[in-house]
């Protein structure tokens, strides 16, 4: 016995439920034009009712695009990109775009050959200030429309979304000095430019205070280098009273060769990061943070590439507004 097949219900059926025209409901579902509230309350019931969905091969030969959107990541293992990957997705599937996700990987060799092959099947692209300047330039010499994410554009014509690193190192700056730490030690990233930045925040909150700062490098933004420089750190010449890595995953890995090395956490030394990933609520003890608002961050850049290929939005810098996170690792040993 054949079953005659349900007709799946086409683009005609929404308007006419709707409405509206087809124009109508192809412009409000491609996000390419607002409508009042009422018509597209109509448009998304006829929607979620008739359980339609717009078919990407045929948006593709009406529009030209792939309905693709891509996000570079410096390296996925971070969980502070994997919060930027949740924002932006969320804001990808409010327009039906698909999110596709690249990892460089830290690495500088292979970001070029990553955007060059990514940039062929997205319609736009997010991805990190801090790429190497010739990785930069032929991506911009391209016409895939890019928004930048950690620090300002490095093209005026381009958008960004960031953090100010400098204020988000003076907060941070000011919590350890109002608890009386004066000798502060940094593990810094060189190679992201906002790095000296988040440093010198928190040598300006000290400004007036008789301190000692002293600067050691980190050749990756990863645990395992943390727990490599801790021996350095800790205990080359006087302890410091407070370290500060450049990122939460450095924190973690010197906190816990800390301990290793008979260290106290914060008993000796304090110890702080940037970015508030969730493994540092769950580390013992607990990590105090600068939150630089990942997911955020990756859903406003998201909606600012949108804007970018519909060509609704010109070159601008969302700057978000970071917080600290007091935890365990830096209280005062009573």
């Amino acid at each position: 016995m054949n079953i005659p097949r349900k007709r799946a219900p086409t683009i005609r059926d929404v308007a006419l439920a709707a409405g509206v025209s087809t124009a109508t409901v192809s412009k409000f579902v491609n996000a390419s034009q607002r409508f009042s509230v009422e018509v597209e309350a109509r448009i998304s019931q006829a929607v979620t009712q008739l359980g339609w969905s717009l078919n990407p091969m045929a948006r593709g030969m009406n529009t030209g695009l792939t309905g693709n959107v891509g996000i570079v990541l410096q390296d996925i293992r971070n969980p502070h990109f994997t919060s930027m990957v949740k924002g932006a997705a969320r804001e990808a599937a409010k327009v039906q775009m698909n999110l596709i996700v690249a990892d460089a990987a830290e690495t500088r060799e292979p970001e070029l050959a990553v955007l060059k092959a990514l940039s062929r099947r997205v319609d736009g692209l997010i991805v990190s200030a801090r790429l190497p300047p010739p990785v930069i330039e032929a991506l911009l010499a391209g016409s895939t429309p890019v928004v930048f994410y950690g620090g300002p554009s490095p093209d005026a014509a381009h958008h960004s979304v960031c953090c100010d690193s400098y204020q988000a190192g003076r907060i941070l700056g000011r919590h350890l000095r109002d608890r009386g730490y004066r000798r502060i030690s940094y593990i810094a990233f060189p190679t992201a430019r906002w790095s000296d930045e988040r440093w010198q925040g928190v040598q300006q909150a000290f400004q007036g205070q008789d301190a000692q700062f002293t600067q050691f490098e980190a050749t990756a933004p990863v645990s395992e280098e943390g727990e490599r420089l801790a021996s350095v750190v800790l205990l080359s010449g006087e302890m410091p009273d407070a370290v500060v890595s450049f990122n939460d995953l450095l924190a973690l890995g010197l906190m816990a060769e800390a301990r290793a090395l008979g260290v106290q956490v914060p008993g000796q030394v304090a110890i702080a990061g940037f970015d508030n990933i969730a493994y540092g609520r769950f580390c013992s003890p607990a990590l105090t943070s600068v939150d630089m608002m990942s997911e955020a961050v990756g859903e406003v850049a998201m909606r600012r590439l949108v804007q970018a290929i519909q060509g609704t939005r010109g070159s601008e810098v969302d700057v978000l507004t970071s917080r600290l996170v007091v935890r365990e690792s830096t209280a005062v040993s009573s």
